[in-house]
């Protein structure tokens, strides 16, 4: 039912830096690209950072430079460092995992809950 959990999100002010944590099971883990998508109200959904287990990353051309997606492969978990936050990085952040996000821009098939950012200015 909850096979994506993350945890991280927080209030800071711009400029400042989160990390976000997703822990998945194994299964899930190490047969899928790991994803982070955001969200803020009246917006459409928008791929933020992607890792497969091959090693292929994508980055959103607004977060290139400030954000960096990692996998701790032992822990079954993906990461997700913000830094130089801004107000427009607000957003509901959520974990997700499929085979063919990056590149094809598969939906994924696997949902975390959900972690929110809030950047002030």
């Amino acid at each position: 039912q909850v096979p994506l959990v993350e945890s991280g999100g927080g209030l800071v002010h711009v400029g400042g830096s989160l990390r976000l944590s997703c822990e998945a099971s194994g299964s899930i883990f190490s047969r899928n690209t790991m994803a982070w998508y955001r969200q803020a109200p009246g917006k459409e959904r928008e791929l933020v950072a992607a890792t497969s287990p091959g090693g292929r990353l994508y980055y959103a051309e607004p977060v290139k430079g400030r954000f960096a997606i990692s996998r701790h492969n032992v822990k079954n978990t993906v990461y997700l460092q913000m830094n130089k936050l801004k107000p427009e990085d607000t957003a509901m952040y959520r974990c997700a995992a499929g085979r063919n996000i990056i590149v094809g821009r598969t939906a994924p098939n696997y949902w975390g809950q959900g972690t929110q950012v809030t950047v002030s200015s």
